[in-house]
């Protein structure tokens, strides 16, 4: 028919009249004939399938046509520190943020609205925190994962909260998630497992002046994650300097010979200085050791010659131990045989039976007798 507009709204639509681009009514689903010969008339369908509401005029709406939001739309308006969550069916379907508000069409089953006022209370709640972690590309609104710092604390790690530069919690191992709305959130993490140091190649005077090089090694921990973060700013690198002025300190006033003849004692030095400076900032240094003392060149040298003079003195003194062991020995048996004769005979046969050893071939006057008294004499000059 000339003049009139036929407009069909389905049972999934809903339809918005304007009247010279103003709202005038909602077209619920149905057939409806409009006449409009000037083209004043337009209307806007929306599907159900999309239950918010988003469209150019929509404050105009809340504030000029509270009758038809009334009868037609659900109203969601947030304070500052609100955040709203909308839930069809049990499923997330939407995120506002505070200081908005929001249509939904009406007529919905299990449709809500869940508001959360975030002033005090910022955490997600527990169990919306593995699905927001671990979601996928389009089953989360956008907004909703913009809107959510997540941190997961690693096992043998503490997690300390930071909100606006204020620590406000330490977190044990685990999955966390907190809205970013209206405040900075970010969540360090340390580490409590035992940790190795190493202070590298330390140029030092030792009380006598000898110039040395120092490796240290130590073991440590953090044991108060919260303590250490509040009154250090780097905790490794104050343990590093203080093991520095330690190795300093201790080798400082010791001469050479001391420090080569006892590391342990080096090593138990540096480890009382150093931990008496931890017990209050959360760290406990569980060992330290002094790993290699490098010597400077000429001093290698002068030391290399005063252990050789040194083993060679040591050389000759048991040389002439065993010499002196070797004649009281001999004096020793000088003064039996003096006394025994039996025992002189005893050593001439001895002897001769080396050197009939040696004697091809031996002639003999006299019998036996003549053999020990004449072949082999022993003679004691007294």
């Amino acid at each position: 028919m000339f003049g009139f507009k036929r407009i069909v709204i389905a049972q999934n639509e809903r339809g918005l009249l304007l009247k010279d681009r103003s709202i005038e009514k909602v077209l619920l689903p149905g057939i409806y004939r409009i006449f409009d010969i000037a083209g004043r008339f337009e209307v806007v369908k929306f599907d159900l399938v999309q239950p918010r509401f988003s469209f150019r005029l929509a404050d105009y709406l809340i504030n000029e046509k509270p009758a038809l939001v009334d009868q037609y739309f659900e109203l969601v308006e947030l304070g500052d520190y609100q955040v709203g969550l909308v839930y069809q069916k049990d499923k997330l379907i939407d995120l506002l943020a505070p200081n908005s508000r929001q249509l939904y069409w009406k007529g919905f089953a299990d449709f809500r609205v869940e508001v959360q006022d975030i002033r005090d209370e910022f955490a997600l709640a527990a169990d919306k925190v593995g699905p927001l972690a671990r979601a996928r590309a389009g089953d989360l609104p956008g907004e909703l994962l913009n809107a959510a710092y997540i941190a997961e604390v690693a096992d043998n790690m503490r997690g300390l909260l930071i909100v606006d530069g204020e620590l406000r919690a330490e977190l044990r191992p685990g999955l966390y998630a907190y809205w970013k709305y209206n405040r900075a959130i970010k969540v360090e993490q340390i580490d409590l497992r035992q940790q190795a140091m190493e202070v590298q190649g330390q140029e030092i005077l030792t009380r006598d002046r000898v110039s040395l090089r120092v490796n240290l090694s130590a073991q440590y921990q953090v044991i108060d994650a919260v303590a250490a973060r509040n009154q250090l700013v780097n905790f490794s690198d104050y343990l590093y300097r203080e093991l520095q002025f330690a190795l300093r300190q201790v080798i400082g006033t010791r001469n050479l010979d001391a420090l080569l003849a006892n590391k342990g004692e080096l090593d138990a030095e540096i480890f009382r200085l150093v931990s008496a400076k931890l017990d209050d900032l959360g760290l406990s240094l569980r060992s330290v050791g002094v790993k290699d003392v490098i010597l400077p060149g000429e001093m290698k040298v002068i030391l290399n010659q005063v252990v050789e003079a040194e083993k060679v003195a040591q050389a000759n003194v048991i040389k002439r131990r065993e010499e002196t062991a070797a004649t009281r020995s001999l004096l020793n048996t000088a003064k039996l045989m003096d006394d025994n004769p039996t025992l002189m005979r005893l050593k001439e046969l001895e002897v001769l039976e080396k050197v009939t050893e040696k004697v091809d071939k031996l002639t003999v006057f006299g019998g036996l007798e003549g053999v020990l008294k004449d072949t082999v004499q022993i003679r004691l000059n007294t």
